[in-house]
């Protein structure tokens, strides 16, 4: 069961799995709402005089059970349609769909994760979580059918909703509609390794939108190339690249605000003094690469010893889907790691490795702004903001060691330090390559790193997307 539609139709609809809003139930049963931010949030609100624009509408999933009891209680933030997907007879199809699907599925064959002499192995468990998927999707598609205004502009967001597209096509022929994947996309060998129907009905539920957006010309070119190779070709679709910017005006701001100055002084104290910091920030995600870096950092230590006592390690690693087994593993072992690097090589006076796992986004950026180095080697990722971020926010440049394999590399490469993510031994390398950098070298990279990381604000960035879409089909 979904909530009631509003009774004025919109003329822009977001679709995504998780909204600009989130619910929580106090022990007095009272609803509490929190709003999130990010380039989606940014991007709608620039549509109107403010979010909640009568003419534009989020359409997303009840998540947790406070946003399921929102629905049931039928309360609402304007502007925000959430669907309980798991009400009445689709029980469980979130989480299969979630899961099971996208997280477990999805998300690997993207990333390209699969250690492919054990899986993946499509059975019986994977058709029933597909034909949840397919569920999943068709709620999206119905709801956003339901809502829109004759002619209007639906934008659909990434691998949690790749049959939208196709599945709204069929019940609103009169809509412009786009979809936007945050991933990168795989190469079509390895995205072959998916059953052939469903690889084919991913392509052609994509294929429905009149327009897919993506974040680097390499992911774009990589879709095309599935879609040569499965369909024939991509049927008049058009394609598009916009690279997610930072929010030069908000990160600057708030990483000014007294919580984050409590926090550099707690670092800097932490740290010690006179001593550089290789600082990273990011989710226990497998495709971060968390546990190469801090191997790539041992390696450090160990092939040049005159580092140590001199440098500290600062690790934040926040927790990621952790109902995932294969993840609750992973984070430990980051942990186990550090702990290892500690035991080896620290002294009483001196900590090599401050990890936190406890999520703290005052205390990210005050790790920005005092990092020397910044450690970004993901085996692959759509874009990474966070080597997009530390530039902007830096206090006095910052040397980023950057993956190839990140989207962001695309537009930072020229002046970042590259890695192959893969390689232990020349990421310790490039670490000392940075700490070792000229401060006046570092400072000219990091101003123009920062330049091309807010080429495209998320406000931009959407409305880019938009005009593209509205201009694509007359």
């Amino acid at each position: 069961m979904v909530s009631e539609p509003r009774t004025a139709a919109a003329q822009v609809l977001v679709a995504s799995n998780r909204g600009p809003v989130s619910y929580s139930v106090g022990k007095d049963g009272e609803l509490t709402a929190k709003r999130g931010g990010g380039g989606l949030v940014s991007g709608l609100s620039a549509i109107g005089d403010s979010p909640e624009d009568p003419a534009a509408l989020w359409v997303c999933a009840a998540l947790g059970e406070g946003d399921r009891e929102a629905v049931r209680r039928g309360v609402g933030e304007p502007g925000v349609r959430m669907l309980d997907i798991d009400a009445g007879s689709r029980e469980g199809v979130h989480a299969a769909a979630y899961n099971g699907i996208a997280n477990s599925v999805l998300w690997f064959v993207h990333h390209m994760l699969y250690q492919t002499p054990l899986e993946p192995a499509f059975g019986p468990e994977f058709r029933a979580q597909w034909a949840a998927y397919e569920t999943y999707n068709r709620a999206f598609a119905e709801a956003l059918a339901a809502e829109a205004a004759p002619g209007a502009s639906v934008l659909v967001q990434d691998y949690h909703l790749t049959l939208v597209p196709g599945m709204l096509r069929e019940l609103r022929d009169d809509v412009r509609i786009g979809h936007f994947s945050h991933t990168p996309w795989a190469p079509a060998d390895y995205f072959r390794m998916l059953p052939d129907d469903v690889a084919e009905q991913v392509l052609r539920g994509m294929l429905g939108a009149d327009r897919l957006g993506f974040l680097t010309g390499r992911w774009a070119d990589a879709f095309t190339e599935c879609c040569v190779r499965l369909l024939g070709g991509t049927s008049g679709t058009r394609i598009g690249v916009h690279g997610l910017g930072a929010d030069a005006d908000f990160l600057r701001e708030r990483s000014r605000r007294d919580d984050v100055e409590e926090r550099m002084a707690t670092l800097r104290e932490q740290i010690g003094e006179g001593r550089k910091a290789i600082v990273r920030v990011d989710r226990t995600e497998l495709s971060k690469n968390i546990v190469r870096g801090m191997l790539a950092y041992r390696e450090l230590l160990e092939t040049r010893p005159e580092w140590r006592e001199r440098v500290v390690h600062v690790a934040f690693a926040y927790p990621s889907r952790q109902d995932l087994a294969v993840y609750r593993e992973y984070t430990a072992e980051v942990s186990r790691v550090a702990e290892e690097i500690n035991s080896t090589y620290g002294t009483p006076g001196w900590t090599p490795v401050i990890l936190h796992v406890d999520d703290d986004f005052a205390r990210s950026l005050a790790a920005y702004r005092l990092a020397d180095v910044a450690l970004v080697n993901p085996i692959r990722d759509g874009m990474n903001l966070v080597a997009k971020e530390v530039p902007v926010v830096s206090d006095e440049g910052c040397a980023l060691v950057l993956s190839r394999e990140a989207g962001a590399f695309e537009e930072l490469g020229e002046d970042a330090i590259p890695v192959n993510p893969y390689d232990v031994t020349a990421t310790a390398e490039a670490l000392h390559a940075g700490l070792s950098m000229p401060v006046g070298e570092r400072a000219e990279r990091t101003k123009r790193l920062a330049a091309a990381a807010t080429a495209l604000p998320p406000a931009q960035w959407f409305l880019d997307q938009l005009h593209a879409l509205t201009g694509d089909r007359p």
